[in-house]
């Protein structure tokens, strides 16, 4: 008896605005849907406590993610703060070829990018009820100052405004309440990896 050929998986995008939910929702995914890897990121920015290689980040040096973006090694990058962040391509189609289905966290302006790249990824948004909701959300945090908070909601007016008018998601998300909307979320992931 032959052994079935699996197709390739399915490589889903996640963006939202800080403060949405996403991470949330993204552990509540994962734990509940076999065969889902969330992605890891290459970055130049030093390994924070507890961090390994090739678990949380691929830690590269200036000079190796420089040569990977010469070399088109990478479906999208950033330079943010100093660092470099990207998506390795390589890390994607080992994942995807192994029938396995692949978790991507990036803002909507990597979002963009990633589409040329990989025409073919699913794009989830994740948004607040309101914008309300998601400075009260930023603020019960209590990690940020009101200086950091207010950079974060204008990033969030900016990045809700291009998603909608430029960017590509073929679902959208509202997170007014974490059991409906992860269960909601759950439900079209679902419909996705297995259509």
């Amino acid at each position: 008896m032959h052994q079935m050929k699996c197709k390739n998986g399915k490589i889903l995008v996640f963006s939202a605005p800080s403060g949405a939910g996403k991470t949330t929702l993204l552990n509540y995914l994962t734990k509940n849907i076999p065969n889902l890897v969330y992605s890891i990121s290459a970055t130049t920015r030093p390994p924070r406590e507890g961090e390994e290689n090739g678990v949380h980040y691929f830690f590269m040096t200036q000079q190796e993610f420089k040569d990977n973006i010469r070399d088109n090694k990478f479906a999208e990058w950033e330079l943010v703060h100093g660092n470099y962040y990207g998506t390795p391509r390589e890390f994607i189609d080992s994942v995807i070829s192994s029938c396995k289905h692949i978790v991507m966290d990036i803002d909507v302006f990597g979002k963009k990018k990633f589409d040329q790249a990989y025409p073919e990824a699913v794009g989830f948004l994740i948004v607040p009820p309101s914008m309300e909701e998601l400075e009260k959300r930023l603020r019960s945090r209590n990690t940020d100052d009101e200086r950091v908070i207010c950079t974060r909601m204008k990033n969030a007016v900016k990045e809700l405004a291009f998603a909608r008018t430029q960017g590509r998601y073929e679902f959208q998300v509202v997170n007014d309440d974490l059991i409906r909307a992860s269960n909601h979320l759950l439900e079209l992931v679902k419909k996705v990896v297995n259509g």
